[in-house]
């Protein structure tokens, strides 16, 4: 059988070197190539067509789970993910939801081998190789991924959430909880990827970004929410947005 192809994504030379080292002694597995930012390692990714990704968390770029919401249409073969990170133990179910498994930094030999044995079971048992997991990479069930200013890892559920919106000001968007301080996420969040978490986030203006399942009813062009967030007057929603908002809600 042909050995299962292997690649890299790490910015930590380090911990990519210890990987590598591991991973050329068995002899199931082969180590197509490393790459030590998101873009490259996208090119790398499209290029090998790896069976096993260990893909590191936060990079300089990019995160290692925005990467794999660029890939995500492009990939058409069956591929498993191994986020390979530094992060506390706290985030990682959080994590594990999103990818095939996780290996912490600095690893033990015998929780890489747990990892690599559990891959080659799955193949064995199904007969084939394992597919890339289907759906948004932040979003699996009701458990997404975001990140704060200062790079902390936030897992959030759709039912704590009303709205997002924007601050021009600061230019980030942040994210209004269920009886809690509003939640500011990294510069460089888009619409785009905060739509893709959940079907039930929806754009009503450039500014703002509903929760569905909290919407009451729309007056004078307003969107008013079911409580907690009732007291909000500030949902104004855009010509731009609202016959999309129409459109596909049959409002």
């Amino acid at each position: 059988m042909d050995k299962y192809k292997v690649v890299i994504v790490d910015d930590d030379d380090v911990a990519l070197e210890n990987l590598s080292f591991e991973l050329w002694k068995d002899a199931r597995f082969s180590l197509e190539g490393t790459a030590r930012n998101g873009r490259k390692g996208k090119k790398l990714i499209m290029k090998v067509q790896p069976d096993l990704l260990f893909l590191d968390v936060e990079m300089p770029d990019m995160t290692g789970l925005e990467l794999l919401q660029e890939i995500r249409d492009y990939v058409s073969w069956n591929m498993r993910v191994v986020f390979y990170t530094a992060y506390d133990k706290y985030m990682i179910q959080a994590i594990r939801e999103a990818a095939f498994d996780y290996l912490l930094k600095p690893f033990d030999e015998r929780d890489l081998k747990e990892i690599l044995t559990r891959f080659t079971q799955q193949v064995e048992t199904t007969g084939q190789r394992v597919s890339f997991p289907v759906g948004n990479p932040m979003h699996t069930g009701q458990t997404f991924i975001v990140f704060t200013p200062t790079n902390d890892m936030r897992a959030l559920r759709p039912a704590e959430i009303g709205f997002f919106r924007y601050c021009s000001e600061r230019k980030q968007w942040e994210v209004v909880l269920n009886d809690q301080l509003p939640l500011a996420l990294r510069r460089g969040m888009t619409a785009e990827q905060i739509t893709s978490f959940s079907p039930c986030f929806v754009q009503i203006h450039q500014s703002y970004i509903i929760n569905i399942d909290y919407l009451m009813l729309i007056r004078d062009n307003r969107c008013v929410l079911y409580p907690p967030f009732d007291k909000i007057t500030e949902l104004l929603v855009s010509k731009k947005f609202k016959k999309e908002l129409q459109e596909r809600f049959c409002l």
